[in-house]
This record gives structure tokens, C-alpha cells and sequence, in this order.
């Protein structure tokens, strides 16, 4: 069977500093035609940063989409600061919002964060070997973070409590409960 929609015409109707989106209308495989709304967002990164007493770093921030604090790891946009360099993005990441940088990185996972109208897509990291920058970068000036460390278990629980509802960092907490089962 095929599913593949054909675009037939797209125009952008808001084209924002994070954001653009665009109303594209798509021709069916059945012949009909479909109207889908599109958020294009250039591609992300997020870290499991995990410091020496095996505590992982999670950021307070407001989040305006849903009127709400979150607890969240580590992430960011790639930028033209980075130009393809993803271990430079992740550094730059760290150092702006923990002032940590690390000594050694791995890649978990890439994913789209929200397939169903956005293509964004984000590869999650895992952060080990931090040591605190020398030169710490500036923060986003719309940015509020306070940093946490929490243990596994503590990151589980909050999981659970629904305290955590962000999903790259549920992503990177569970990636992290499948790393200490194996050790």
C-alpha cells in the first residue's frame, strides 16, 4: 500500500526566531487532497549529564507553552556557532546553561520530538567526565534555569509523580535506568 502524501502547494505563515510554520496541502494516495500544518525547527541536542557521584543535572525553567515550571536536561537549538559540530554544540550547551563542560560524550539517540506536526529532530547525549568551564558562555537572555542533581531513584520517582513530563529527559532518564541494570 502506499502512504506517501505529494505536497502540492506550502506557504509559510509565520516565520519566527525558533520557528517557522508553513500550511502545505498534500495530495492523498487515494487522490484527495489534505491540508497539514508544519512547524519546521532546525535540528536540536539534549544531555544526560551525569556528574562523578552519579547524579544527574536537571535544569528549573519556565516553560510558556504550558504555563508551567519543568524540570528538564540540558538542551539546545544547533546554531551557526556550531556548523555541524555536534560535540562543540553539546559543550556549548553545557557550558550556557550548568557551566559544566565534558571529558567524555556518547551518543544515545536521535528522534523527531513531535512527528505529528513538527520536524524537529534532536540527538540526545550522554555527559560524563564534567568539570566546571573556565570561561563560562552567556546565557540566553530570556533564559531562567536553576540547576538540580538527583539520583536514578529520585529521577524515577519524579517520573512517576508526573513532577518530570518532559519527554527527552524521560527518554534520557530511562536510558540511564537501562545503563545501571547492565552494570
Amino acid at each position: 500500500m502506499n502512504f506517501e502524501e505529494k505536497p502540492i502547494e506550502s506557504k509559510t505563515v509565520y516565520a519566527g526566531k525558533i520557528i517557522d510554520v508553513e500550511v502545505t496541502t498534500v495530495e492523498l494516495p487515494n487522490g484527495k487532497t489534505a491540508t497539514r500544518d508544519i512547524v519546521r525547527h532546525v535540528p536540536a541536542v539534549a544531555v544526560l549529564a551525569i556528574t562523578a557521584d552519579n547524579q544527574m543535572i536537571l535544569m528549573k525553567q519556565w516553560r510558556a507553552p504550558i504555563d508551567a515550571l519543568t524540570l528538564e536536561i540540558p538542551a539546545g537549538k544547533l546554531d551557526e556557532r556550531d556548523q555541524g559540530d555536534m560535540l562543540g554544540a553539546i559543550n556549548r550547551e553545557l557550558n550556557e546553561e550548568t557551566r559544566y563542560s565534558a571529558g567524555k560524550v556518547s551518543e544515545i539517540s536521535s528522534f523527531y520530538t513531535s512527528i505529528g506536526f513538527s520536524d524537529e529532530y534532536m540527538t540526545l547525549y550522554l555527559a560524563r567526565e564534567l568539570s566546571p568551564v573556565t570561561t563560562e558562555l552567556p546565557q540566553d537572555e530570556d533564559e531562567n534555569l536553576e540547576l538540580i542533581t538527583v539520583s536514578l531513584k529520585q529521577a524515577l520517582e519524579m517520573v512517576k509523580s508526573k513532577e518530570i513530563v518532559d519527554q527527552k529527559t524521560i527518554m534520557a532518564i530511562y536510558y540511564w535506568a537501562t545503563l545501571q541494570q547492565g552494570e
